[in-house]
């Protein structure tokens, strides 16, 4: 089954922890090189972040690509000329609750009945556009796509408030499973604490 198989491709990743500001950092070195990053709430469990980074073919190291989490803003040059992103412009991010993904738009400042959120099975996508042609987003479940598992429309809902849109997709109970079981792997990890030199791999 491939939720087992991803399982088992974690559980056989070098694994190194870190406890510091109120966070279990676990960072994952896969056997094909990959790196994941990952950073829980020490006191709710809940995942804050995950990010992703390879090397290249020519084996320089890749940036990170963030999966879950505020995306990490590049910082700009310091001359004030240099061309940067509008404040104003939509920020797309990724943030998760105990049950579901959850993706969150800001910057939207349209009412509710502009936006249609649908799915793309056989693109494996969720497809974001709004009736007045101002956005329009087309973005894979990563965490789907790895354990094998189909797209199910009936767990897909949205709403929108403050000028924010949220998109909610309930995870299946392979995915709740799954993460039940890495939890319990993640905290039987000896996480050193902050100013610790020796990192515990595993």
């Amino acid at each position: 089954m491939a939720v087992q198989n991803w399982i088992d491709v974690l559980k056989s990743s070098q694994k190194t922890a870190l406890i510091q500001d109120g966070k279990r950092k676990i960072h994952y070195l896969f056997t094909d090189g990959k790196e994941m990053a990952e950073e829980y709430d020490l006191k709710t469990d809940e995942l804050i972040s995950r990010k992703w980074r390879q090397k290249s073919t020519l084996g320089v190291q890749g940036v990170w690509q963030v999966e879950v989490g505020e995306p990490v803003n590049v910082p700009a040059a310091l001359h004030s000329d240099v061309i940067k992103e509008n404040c104003s412009n939509p920020v797309f991010m990724r943030k998760d609750t105990k049950t579901s993904f959850q993706w969150r738009i800001r910057n939207l400042p349209y009412a509710k009945d502009v936006f249609s959120v649908s799915m793309e099975p056989s693109e494996r996508c969720i497809i974001i556009k709004t009736t007045n042609k101002k956005y329009y987003k087309k973005f894979s479940v990563p965490d789907l796509d790895r354990s094998h598992l189909p797209l199910d429309g009936s767990a897909l809902s949205y709403t929108h408030a403050n000028n924010t849109l949220i998109v909610s997709y309930q995870k299946p109970k392979e995915i709740l499973a799954l993460e039940q079981e890495l939890l319990k792997e993640v905290k039987k990890l000896k996480g050193t604490g902050e100013g610790d030199v020796d990192c515990t791999t595993q």
